[in-house]
């Protein structure tokens, strides 16, 4: 198996788990990120820094390509596809499972707090990516010449009954991406620092509030190639 862009081996660990005596390659362009994947996932031992548009390997190597939170950055996710089911053997397969920001929805909403959750959408279209990706692999898939294409979607739901996720998805995940991208917003000057702090405030209340709730989809989609 091919896991096509690692990042710091977050799925590459439970790649291993879940797959038992796999064969795994992890490459990943960025070399940081390969040097945090070794130290976190130290039992994989076959890391490899690479392009994903030119990747060191014979044609028809692999039988299963995981790709996983890559597409959304990548201004041809079409194009990305095209070139990795080259190095498939015949029948072989990818996994590809992405987010959809278009797919968020929290309770209680204020104004500001949407409207900081849409720059992080706007940003990414504005660089080079699709945050709203997930609902796209199927006519992705299907236009790489995928067959037996399965899409899945996979919601994450959050409320005050279940306190690990609301602090690990909502705050962590959801209010930590926000903060990774406040610098560039504010210079592209895309929201007022005003509205944008009020809306990072609005949801980190949202996450520790005894009413809060949030919901967001992932989706997962495998096709084979002849």
């Amino acid at each position: 198996m091919l896991e096509a862009g690692c990042g710091v081996g977050a799925q590459t660990r439970f790649l291993i788990e879940c797959c038992p005596g796999i064969h795994l390659v992890s490459v990943d362009i960025a070399h940081a990120s390969l040097l945090r994947a070794k130290k976190e996932v130290a039992e994989q031992k076959n890391y490899i820094q690479a392009d994903l548009r030119v990747l060191p390997f014979p044609k028809n190597t692999f039988d299963h390509i995981f790709i996983c939170f890559v597409l959304e950055h990548l201004p041809d996710p079409l194009e990305a596809l095209n070139t990795l089911k080259a190095f498939l053997k015949p029948s072989g397969t990818i996994t590809a499972i992405e987010g959809d920001h278009g797919s968020a929805f929290f309770y209680p909403e204020t104004a500001e707090a949407l409207t900081a959750w849409k720059c992080l959408q706007q940003l990414q279209l504005q660089t080079s990516g699709d945050g709203n990706i997930g609902r796209r692999l199927y006519t992705l898939f299907k236009q790489s010449g995928a067959a037996n294409i399965d899409v899945i979607p996979l919601p994450v739901y959050c409320d005050p009954s279940i306190p690990g996720m609301m602090k690990g998805f909502a705050d962590k995940t959801i209010v930590g991406m926000l903060k990774g991208i406040e610098s560039e917003v504010i210079a592209r000057n895309m929201i007022s620092s005003e509205v944008w702090h009020k809306g990072i405030d609005d949801l980190i209340t949202l996450s520790t509030s005894k009413d809060g709730t949030f919901m967001y989809t992932f989706f997962r989609a495998v096709g084979s190639y002849a």
